[in-house]
């Protein structure tokens, strides 16, 4: 039985380090597919493959649920084809549809009692497959539609701007610090031994999942901060 884990990117200025690191913190022997530029229009032939080749009682783990498909259609069904191939599927940010969340459901049925009650408990076992799909449903579709309004959002930004006469884009020379560099140099900060940890810089790039040149990039700015 083999763990995998699946990370990707919609555009090329986009990184992956985050979700490899959030997998592999949880996941550390997780091999790792790096689909590295995909789009909802373009196929994602690393994905495919893994698919083909996954055996029953495999497991492969998603930073979260928007990474699996390109769109909640695909990822309900994704996801059911999958299930009943006996793959395991883990969802960081939404455990609640991890395929053994949604088997125990469908597995902890009422017993029949082989009374006039049974009719009630078929009822309500039937139910409780139907909640467990909706939830799957729901979790995928809220992922579609959370990408859906961003895009809409950043679309209304730009026209605003360009209405309003302002310049669009970053001005040349800024630079705009990102979460994922605010929390890679917090990372720092605890962990590396020319700090307030224990570790040196492989082993600390390693454990934060960022590239050589983005750590010593920011190793650089907090010794000059402080």
């Amino acid at each position: 039985m083999c763990v995998y884990g699946y990370v990707r990117v919609s555009t090329l200025k986009q990184k992956v380090e985050r979700q490899i690191a959030n997998i592999k913190k949880e996941y550390p022997n997780a091999v790792i597919i790096d689909e590295s530029y995909t789009g909802t229009s373009m196929d994602r032939p690393k994905w495919n493959k893994l698919v083909k080749a996954l055996k029953p009682g495999d497991t492969v783990i998603f930073d979260e649920v928007s990474r699996m498909a390109r769109n909640a259609q695909e990822g309900f069904e994704t996801y059911l084809d999958l299930y009943n191939r006996g793959i395991n599927l883990v969802f960081l940010k939404e455990r609640h549809i991890d395929t053994e969340v949604y088997r125990q459901t469908l597995n902890n049925h009422i017993a029949l009692t082989g009374t006039d009650v049974d009719c009630i408990l078929q009822g309500v076992n039937e139910y409780l497959m139907i909640l467990a799909k909706k939830q799957i449903e729901i979790a995928f579709n809220t992922a579609a539609q959370e990408v859906e309004y961003l895009h809409m959002r950043v679309s209304e930004g730009i026209a605003r701007r360009k209405a309003e006469g302002k310049p669009v884009g970053r001005a040349e020379g800024s630079t705009i610090e990102t979460k994922k560099a605010k929390q890679a140099k917090q990372d720092i900060m605890k962990h590396s031994k020319d700090f307030n940890g224990s570790l040196n810089d492989l082993d600390c790039m390693k454990l934060i999942g960022i590239s050589r040149n983005s750590f010593y990039k920011y190793k650089r700015q907090l010794k000059e901060n402080m």
